[in-house]
């Protein structure tokens, strides 16, 4: 670590640099410093979604400009970024287990940051699903070496608070992108209602990608002078531990790393390395089968709908995923068992997927519902839901890390408690949202939409990361991430996007068909919910078990 890194203002009071030529580094566990990164991932988690949640905001002046339809609008919100995002979390998250993962939250930052601002030059539906698919690829690298970062940062005892803290800069991001798009908007359009004589004949939506996207390219570079903590260090809380040179290997490859991760999901390398890695041919017939099975799934549900390109990213995604996973428990039998062997982690994923598709649709869509049902202009809608957002996000989302934290002390199960009261009153006060004709009652509803939502992020992430050895956490939360991507966003906007196309097809009106198919989305909720049970069932035994587990896998623990 070089001087021009120390020069950084950050608290020193725990931090300390040797004069030798491979400097070392004390980092206490809860001390100044820690919390002093926690607030550099916060700041870089409001970028995330300011860049990610703005295309809602911006979403009714793209279909306008570009003349797209409603699953058109989902696609590029949903599909277009979740599918690159879900694909490529799980090489990147393995790539966090074992590089820098300073290093690597730093480019995925700037990556994506210069990617949002290129859809600000796009005039055409695809460069700006290009430019999504970019969004997606660098933002799949951050979270994961952010949450294990944080891990290792924080002691047991304060980390739902720590990510209930972390998950308010996503929520706060969120508002903002609102708030921001809806301001940047209004003030262009009125600056400029001719596009033609705007600079460079940038229409609203445009200038406001780029606006958003440039500042972040400052903040990667900040985000690179963060110190990278021991892996596992916080694992007996409050001691102080010493860096030595090899917790941040000199000798690892990323682009190796990422190339050996990658290589499994590409269709025929992925059949010879499963058959290098010893892997017998009911393996190779299997994964030759679901290929093929995918496939065929994606050609009939193209010739159904005529998205050619939604169903051809799923498709690609699905079976990238698949090969990767058979890789994975070639490789690394232990960290395949500790994630799919263990039931809570199982129901965790597929609670936290179905409720994914239900919120992803919902979030994305209740912006243009307001614009075509109540008829509100989009600075209105920016600045009342992007503020009340950012209010009741972070009021939910700390209050969630802070009661799971002090519910868990009296009980194993107390984290999933907090999340199952979240995910029931997310489902009332929406369905109430939905159900609002006048816009104050919509809008206050909103708020709580917004704060029962956060109030369930953090105890159910921390539930997995409670599950898992240091090792495997940030591969633990990539697949958690991959799940939400696919069972969520990428088909939750694209599938209520859909149906509304269908209706107004039928001859319903274009804001009844809108509404009609959010309401039915939330049908999916209950199935989500039925999943969180079971994992409030089984958590006490898995969490009992998980050291007997690993060693039993063949883990030295």
């Amino acid at each position: 670590m070089n001087s021009t890194t120390e020069a950084v203002s950050a608290p020193t009071d725990d931090v300390r640099l040797d004069n030798d030529s491979s400097p070392s580094t004390h980092t206490t566990v809860d001390g100044s410093y820690a919390k002093y990164v926690l607030g550099i991932l916060v700041l870089m988690g409001v970028f995330n979604f300011i860049d990610r949640q703005i295309f809602a905001i911006l979403a009714e002046d793209i279909k306008a400009d570009l003349s797209l339809s409603d699953s058109d609008l989902g696609f590029l919100f949903g599909t277009a970024f979740a599918v690159l995002y879900a694909v490529f979390g799980v090489p990147l998250g393995r790539l966090a287990d074992s590089w820098k993962r300073t290093k690597q939250i730093s480019l995925s930052l700037g990556f994506w940051s210069l990617m949002t601002a290129l859809s600000g030059m796009t005039r055409s539906f695809l460069p700006l699903a290009a430019c999504r698919f970019g969004v997606g690829i660098g933002e799949a690298g951050a979270s994961p070496a952010s949450l294990s970062l944080l891990y290792d940062y924080f002691s047991p005892k304060v980390r739902t608070t720590v990510l209930g803290i972390y998950a308010s800069g996503p929520i706060i991001g969120a508002g903002l992108g609102l708030f921001l798009g809806g301001s940047i908007l209004g003030a262009w359009n009125n600056a400029w209602p001719d596009p033609s004589l705007a600079p460079f004949g940038l229409k609203g939506w445009q200038a406001a990608f780029m606006v958003v996207g440039l500042p972040g390219l400052l903040l990667a570079l900040l985000v690179s002078t963060l110190k990278e903590p021991v892996r596992g260090q916080a694992e007996s809380s409050g001691a102080t531990v010493k860096e030595s040179p090899k917790t941040v290997p000199s000798a690892v490859h990323p682009l190796r790393i990422l190339l050996l991760e990658i290589l499994p999901m590409v269709p025929g390398v992925n059949l010879w390395l499963l058959r290098q890695k010893g892997a017998g041919v009911n393996v190779l017939m299997l994964n030759i089968g679901v290929g093929l099975g995918i496939a065929l799934l994606a050609f009939l549900l193209t010739q159904a709908t005529g998205d050619t390109l939604q169903w051809l990213a799923m498709g690609i995604g699905l079976y990238s995923v698949f090969s990767w996973g058979q890789a994975l428990l070639c490789q690394d039998s232990v960290c395949f068992g500790l994630i799919f062997h263990c039931k809570t982690v199982r129901y965790v994923y597929l609670y936290i997927g179905f409720q994914t598709f239900v919120a992803s649709a919902i979030g994305f869509w209740m912006i243009p519902w307001f614009q075509r049902h109540f008829g509100v202009s989009v600075a209105e809608l920016g600045t009342v839901v992007g503020l009340t957002s950012v209010g009741a996000g972070l009021i939910g989302v700390i209050m969630g890390g802070v009661v799971a934290d002090r519910l868990r002390q009296h009980t194993q199960r107390g984290k999933l408690y907090v999340t199952l009261v979240a995910a029931v009153l997310w489902l009332l006060v929406t369905g109430c949202m939905l159900s609002s004709e006048w816009i104050l009652s919509a809008y206050i509803f909103a708020g709580f939409h917004v704060f029962a939502g956060a109030l369930g992020a953090a105890p159910a992430v921390s539930t997995v990361n409670d599950l898992m050895i240091p090792r495997v956490r940030a591969i633990a939360i990539a697949l958690y991430i991959m799940i939400t991507s696919f069972m969520g966003a990428a088909m939750g906007p694209y599938c209520v996007g859909l149906l509304s196309d269908s209706l107004t097809a039928a001859g319903a009106e274009n804001s009844e068909a809108l509404h009609y198919s959010m309401f039915l989305s939330l049908v999916i909720m209950g199935v989500s919910i039925a999943f969180l049970l079971l994992a409030i069932k089984h958590l006490p035994a898995d969490e009992d078990s998980r050291l007997t587990r690993a060693r039993a896998l063949g883990e030295d623990v």
